[in-house]
């Protein structure tokens, strides 16, 4: 496979819909400094003055080179924070990316200084925008499989959590996603 069908099989899967702004539900939320204790059946997980909530991933095919995570953040604190990393084992690099329409061309890049998350705002990394991008993947990602992901953010620290895999078109996660932070 060229790299120019690799890219475009990247952003055709990334942008097979470009959803329009996804809000955050407001549902359980949790508080656990530590954010180490298991969560099932939860809506968000909080940690610092941040509410995470409706993490997922997409299902891929066989060789498929990447993948892509999204979930919704909520600072309901007063002061600006920065989701400046994301680690996961299920690939050789985890990235924090942006997909935008420069004109009539989706660009995607690298967000290498992080994704600012303001004071009171919700930030969404969804198919078609943000997204956490997990490049050389180390196989397929199944539907219904859950991937651990790491984010660290600059203020609230590092939260661990469960991307449940759906469909390879999903927009937004399944309703039954069972444990999400760990």
């Amino acid at each position: 496979m060229t790299l120019r069908s690799s890219l475009f099989a990247l952003v055709s899967a990334l942008t097979l819909t470009v959803a329009a702004p996804v809000i955050a539900h407001e549902g359980h939320q949790h508080t656990d400094d530590a954010a180490q204790t298991e969560h099932s059946g939860c809506d968000a997980v909080t940690v610092g003055d941040l509410e995470i909530s409706g993490p997922f991933t997409r299902a891929t095919l066989p060789n498929a080179p990447v993948g892509g995570g999204f979930l919704t953040i909520k600072n309901t604190g007063t002061e600006d924070d920065r989701l400046i990393s994301a680690t996961s084992t299920i690939a050789k690099d985890t990235q924090i990316h942006e997909m935008a329409m420069e004109g009539d061309v989706m660009k995607m890049r690298q967000l290498v200084d992080g994704l600012a998350i303001p004071a009171g705002e919700t930030v969404t990394l969804e198919p078609g925008g943000n997204h956490i991008m997990f490049m050389g993947l180390n196989g397929p990602i199944k539907e219904g499989e859950k991937v651990s992901v790491t984010l660290t953010f600059e203020k609230a620290g590092e939260v661990t959590l469960d991307l449940v895999a759906a469909g390879a078109a999903a927009d937004a996660p399944a309703h039954d996603h069972g444990s999400m932070a760990h």
